[in-house]
């Protein structure tokens, strides 16, 4: 870290460590409860409640919610972990699931990411949005795969960095706080976020949450993917939206410069209006973007099922292609407890009337089929 680029500022600032081996290090301020917001940012975060308000609507007038939980949690997921360079693709999780073949360390890692958003969305029923809660979210996100020797769950009690690979802590973009400065820095996050006094607008604030966490940057490993994560998590646990159904990471990915641009902006001069709008300027694209899925998915929904007779089990296996396009009589046998020979019967029922295409065998030569519509919309970046 460069010392002369960093201004002293009501966020922090940073200062070189004391003893013989002392490095540069970002100390981060507690947050201030007020922040002065442009017109212009203003302006955009006043559409931002509006579409999450859509969506919100959208998702709880869906005939079956889970419709989109699953596969708009699997989007997050994906973009989250590709911001970190994973290479995996929904295609990729999605087939691994109709497979019991070993999956991909990148696939692996989006797994985990569903499974912790999982278990963290239930954590907020008993729990608030907590460092233990946060603490239980980053274990099971390592759990298995990168970062699994870098104390998956604990707060680190070593210094760490950001930079290229072959960066020194002397030669680093950015040195979060010491351990010993860690501790106090994450004490305040934990009350700003669950401080409803403060003066700051909701919006505002979850974006000032999120770039406190990466300022912070409390664990080894995974802070990146935890910091995003708890965008949606803090949504829900203050009553924006109900379901986990926003997904910010994919306009982070695609916009991935600026993004860490703008944190690295506050580090460096303490000015959070750029980053705010910014944040913002996501939640209005992704929302809309998920209100476009949502009716896509449902209009195909009520279309299969207009097209299959007024029976449970295939009534059950239409909804089931749009938690798991890609199907397999085994799938289909766990996922509706019958047996092979109608699994099979029910995915040529599907076939014979276009809603499934069979595709190349799976490992082990697995006979597989696809909703093709369904996964166009789930991954079609139009």
């Amino acid at each position: 870290m460069e010392l002369a680029r960093y201004k002293q500022h009501a966020f922090g600032r940073a200062r070189r460590t004391i003893g013989p081996h002392g490095y540069v290090a970002f100390f981060p301020s507690p947050l201030p409860r007020r922040v002065e917001l442009s017109a212009e940012t203003a302006a955009v975060m006043a559409e931002a409640e509006s579409a999450l308000g859509r969506l919100d609507g959208v998702s709880q007038l869906l005939p079956n919610p889970n419709l989109l939980v699953r596969p708009y949690v699997l989007r997050e997921a994906v973009a989250s972990t590709r911001i970190e360079g994973t290479r995996a693709t929904i295609e990729d999780v999605y087939n691994a699931d109709a497979s019991d073949t070993t999956v991909t360390a990148d696939v692996e890692e989006v797994v985990n990411y569903v499974r912790a958003t999982e278990h963290a969305v239930e954590r907020l029923t008993v729990l608030p949005l907590s460092m233990r809660l946060v603490r239980e979210a980053h274990e099971l996100l390592l759990d298995g795969v990168r970062g699994r020797d870098k104390q998956p769950g604990q707060l680190r009690t070593t210094q760490n960095w950001i930079g290229s690979p072959t960066s020194t802590i002397e030669t680093a973009t950015y040195v979060p706080p010491p351990p010993e400065a860690m501790r106090a820095a994450l004490d305040d996050w934990e009350v700003f976020v669950n401080d409803d006094s403060a003066a700051t607008p909701l919006l505002a604030k979850c974006a000032l949450m999120h770039y406190q966490f990466e300022a912070i940057h409390p664990f080894l490993d995974g802070n990146g993917r935890v910091g995003r994560l708890l965008i949606v998590l803090f949504l829900i646990d203050r009553g924006r939206i109900s379901r986990p159904v926003l997904y910010v990471s994919p306009y982070f990915e695609k916009n991935r410069d600026t993004y860490i641009g703008h944190l690295q902006s506050i580090h460096e001069h303490g000015q959070p209006d750029a980053w705010i709008g910014f944040f913002c300027e996501a939640i209005v694209d992704q929302a809309r973007d998920a209100v476009r899925r949502a009716r896509a998915l449902v209009e195909l929904r009520e279309d299969y099922r207009r097209r299959v007779p007024m029976q449970s089990n295939i009534q059950a296996l239409v909804d089931a292609l749009f938690d798991s396009p890609v199907l397999t009589s085994r799938v289909v046998e766990q996922r509706l407890g019958v047996t092979r020979p109608t699994s099979l019967r029910l995915l040529q029922q599907l076939a014979d009337r276009g809603i499934i295409n069979p595709r190349t065998p799976g490992p082990r030569a697995q006979h597989r089929w696809q909703a093709d519509a369904v996964m166009h919309v789930l991954t079609d970046e139009g």
